[in-house]
């Protein structure tokens, strides 16, 4: 992978470098000590990831993701900031890692990026309907939508089935189908999304979604029909 390194600190750019250069795929092709440098680098030589720092003179790290749109690098946030976490993943970037990097953190967040190139290399456009971002305790993690079976609302919290698993989320259920595209998800109940490529069966009033059944109310069920195209 193309490597470019933002951070007007020298000292992490050289640890960045130093990290970089033990991993065999991984060649830095340049550094920058600001955004606008990286931007105007970035309009000359194909780079595939960037390792961009956020809090920077003039420009920051998050104003240049925003200006580069979908035709981007893949990016990694590294900063000594952990507040901009909830606002880099709206971004839809590979990984945030808060400085000092570690080796280990550092092989981590390269994986989760190099998987996002490899899948850009097979001219598979990335869109945002491909993945959603949570807030799993401390964590934020990066659900893929295809994983998300169906959403239940429980109080102050949502939990997101995947298979095998849920995740509990702080949030409410109007928020989360905000984010989760009408094209791939419904709603079956107030307390209900599902996704209707998971649906198995319907039986007694009920879907069953991996073993699991999940109502459908009565002012639900003739949209829900019509989405299932049933013959």
């Amino acid at each position: 992978m193309r490597i470019l390194i933002v951070d007007d600190n020298k000292i992490a750019r050289a640890i960045l470098q130093q990290l970089a250069s033990q991993v065999k795929d991984l060649k830095v092709i340049g550094e920058c000590e600001s955004a606008t440098d990286a931007y105007n680098f970035l309009q000359e030589q194909p780079v595939d990831l960037l390792l961009l720092d956020i809090e920077m003179p003039g420009m920051t790290g998050l104003e240049l993701t925003k200006t580069m749109g979908n035709k981007r690098p893949v990016i990694i946030f590294t900063t000594s900031k952990k507040e901009y976490a909830a606002e880099a993943f709206e971004l839809n970037v590979a990984d945030y890692i808060v400085k000092p990097v570690t080796p280990a953190r550092f092989l981590q967040a390269i994986d989760k990026a190099r998987e996002l190139v490899e899948s850009n290399s097979t001219d598979v456009e990335q869109s945002d309907d491909e993945f959603v971002f949570i807030r799993d305790s401390n964590v934020v993690r990066r659900l893929k939508m295809d994983d998300i079976l169906f959403a239940e609302a429980m109080g102050d919290y949502v939990k997101l089935y995947v298979p095998g698993k849920f995740y509990a989320i702080h949030t409410t259920l109007k928020s989360v189908s905000e984010r989760l595209p009408a094209s791939r998800f419904i709603r079956t109940h107030r307390s209900y999304i599902v996704a209707v490529s998971k649906i198995d069966t319907v039986q007694d009033g009920a879907l069953i979604i991996n073993d699991i059944p999940v109502p459908v109310a009565d002012t639900y069920r003739s949209a829900l029909n019509k989405r299932m195209n049933i013959l």
